[in-house]
């Protein structure tokens, strides 16, 4: 029997990785599984160059837990290791035997190696007060056992083993006793090992599918295969609109899955939904800086053991082959993305509701992403439901919606219910209007404003028709100026929280006796400060500014100046001030129920008045 102390290779480390290596303690189990992973793909590739004889037999990994004993076992059927093995790579601490083979074996190993730290077998001992190894090299040597109880000190001895492999016992420390229950292990297997490319068995059932749908290449699979694999991930999600298959050798290596998911307008922003391997090993799902932010949203799997890791694997650092695999992965986004659109243009507009929010947020975010995106980003008209690209509104509209800066003008509805008046009032002028009504369009406005130079929204409401483009001169009204002021006087009333401001205009007849609008560059300040909190509570704060146009050649305004009563004169104007502002919702509480009682009392008075004169 040998006994010994542990050779670490800095001084004082033991404690650190005890306590402290790793930031979650569930982790252990990835660890010990995917060191027992290593050892058994060490053994195909050994026996695949002929290093290894004889049939390999039984390859799966098996966790036992023993309640009772307080004993969690990890068993392997890999190569083993000699007493000597044991010595160099246990009693050596961050002395990586992975790192070795991958040098010794470099272009011959078909198998991925996981471990590269020589790390990862200590991480036992945040959850443990003594561990045990009983192991049994390929080579037919002695089995040993190798004890210690979370000192420097340890026992190296020789024992019976009759099979090939390794077992890790560990015996669970009081501060630990949850991870002796089946339920949290399953939990703790299926998040870090439900991938792994040996099988493993808990409680007699296999916990993992060793080949995921992103390890095999696309000509292998089936529309069908890649719906399974993502209820496989998300199995209470509705189906995905499409998927990219990521699969790059060079200049690094990268496999995956990326699957659109359906997004309806009432959403919470759920990040978070990608989940980052390393040669089919979990190692995170905060992948920030791997996938290109407004590509957050997207879900699946991104493989890479090109990804740099700290020495837990628990967190990326930086390096230049994040920014490349960022950069590759929004390519293939755009160029799947265009792909569909060139290709099946139909089925691209009956997705945009769920795909127009990635496209705008990457529009906004990303410039290489918008310069591809230009191509394929789509407006629907408010009325016909037709699609524009950005080229095609212009084409459309080059002839009317053209400012006097030169600037092509897109005018937009963000409630086609609401606005429906005034897109009605647009269309007769021959405009075309878009709808722009999701959460991100507000900021999609005024980001596209500053990227398209050469283009100008405005919402419908913005003003009355004939000013959308160009401010433009009142035509003639029919009212003496004596008359107008009169009637501007009636309506220059001030309701709480707004500030109104009166114009007299020489409309249609036919056209409403009078239109409130929102002055455009005030409403887009506003509807930023609803979504942006604290930042935004200054303009947030500021009453809502608003515009009356008064139709001067509206026939009504005849009737109500020939009437002698003041005060009817005064109810009638406020009621179609009030019939105005309740088209934009600026109507409300007290003054909402004001306009219901005024009204009844007009309908009252005008029949006292039909009675009389009949």
């Amino acid at each position: 029997m040998q006994k010994g102390s542990i050779r670490v290779q800095t001084e004082n480390i033991f404690p650190i990785i005890k306590k402290f290596l790793y930031s979650e303690h569930d982790i252990f189990l990835r660890e010990l599984i995917s060191n027992a992973v290593d050892a058994t793909q060490k053994l195909k590739t050994l026996a695949s160059i002929g290093e290894a004889k004889g049939e390999l037999g039984d390859m799966s990994i098996t966790v036992s837990l023993d309640p009772a004993a307080k004993t969690i076992t990890i068993s392997d059927k890999g190569v083993g290791m000699t007493a000597g093995e044991v010595d160099k790579y246990i009693n050596q601490v961050a002395f990586s035997g992975a790192e070795e083979f991958l040098n010794k074996y470099k272009g011959q190993n078909e198998n991925n190696i996981i471990g590269h730290f020589g790390l990862g077998f200590y991480s036992s001992f945040m959850v443990s007060n003594q561990v045990e190894i009983v192991t049994k090299s390929f080579k037919n040597e002695e089995a040993v056992r190798w004890e210690c109880d979370g000192s420097p000190e340890y026992i190296l001895e020789e024992t019976t083993k009759e099979q090939r492999g390794t077992d890790i016992v560990l015996h669970i420390n009081e501060e630990s006793t949850e991870f002796l229950d089946a339920g949290r292990i399953n939990t703790v297997l299926k998040k870090f090992c439900r991938f792994l490319p040996v099988p493993i068995f808990f409680e007699g059932n296999q916990v993992n599918n060793p080949v995921p749908a992103w390890t095999r290449k696309p000509s292998e699979l089936t529309a069908q295969d890649y719906q399974d694999f993502y209820k496989e991930l998300y199995p209470y999600n509705e189906p995905p609109l499409f998927w990219i298959h990521l699969n790059v050798d060079y200049p690094f290596n990268l496999t995956g899955i990326l699957y659109f998911p359906k997004i309806k307008q009432s959403f919470e922003i759920q990040k978070d939904k990608i989940q980052l391997y390393s040669n089919q090993v979990f190692v995170t799902d905060e992948v920030k800086d791997i996938v290109p932010e407004f590509l957050m949203l997207l879900q699946g799997v991104i493989d890479s053991p090109d990804i740099p890791l700290n020495v837990s694997r628990s967190y990326l650092q930086g390096d230049p082959n994040v920014k490349k695999i960022n950069n590759h992965i929004t390519k293939k986004v755009a160029d799947k993305l265009e792909e569909i659109f060139n290709s099946n243009r139909s089925e691209f507009e009956e997705k945009w509701e769920n795909l127009g929010l990635f496209v705008k947020y990457g529009m906004m975010t990303d410039d290489k992403f918008l310069e591809k995106a230009n191509r394929f980003h789509i407006m629907q008209d408010a009325v016909s439901g037709s699609f524009y690209t950005l080229e095609e509104y212009k084409t459309a509209t080059e002839s009317l919606q053209k400012n006097n800066e030169g600037k092509q003008v897109i005018i937009y509805a963000t409630d086609t219910v609401q606005q429906d008046a005034f897109i009605k009032a647009a269309v007769d002028k021959g405009y075309r209007v878009v709808k722009l009504e999701t959460i991100v369009d507000a900021a999609f406005i005024n980001q596209m404003e500053m990227k398209w130079n050469d283009v100008h929204f405005i919402r419908v409401d913005a003003d009355i028709a004939d000013n959308l483009i160009d401010k433009q001169e009142s035509s003639a009204s029919v009212l003496t100026n004596e008359q107008e002021d009169q009637l501007k006087k009636l309506f220059e009333h001030q309701p709480a929280g707004l500030h109104m401001t009166v114009e007299m205009k020489g409309l249609s007849p036919e056209a409403p006796p009078v239109v409130a609008t929102r002055p455009e560059f005030m409403r887009r300040m506003k509807d930023m400060a609803a979504v942006s909190g604290p930042m935004g509570s200054f303009y947030a704060s500021m009453p809502d500014e608003v515009t009356l146009t008064v139709n001067g050649n509206h026939p009504i305004y005849q009737q109500i100046l020939s009437q002698k009563d003041a005060g009817q004169q005064e109810k009638m104007t406020r009621n179609l001030a009030d019939l105005a502002l309740l088209s934009q919702g600026l109507l409300k509480g007290a003054a909402l129920t004001e306009f219901i009682a005024r009204s009844v009392n007009l309908m009252d008075s005008r029949g006292e008045s039909n009675i009389s004169n009949s």
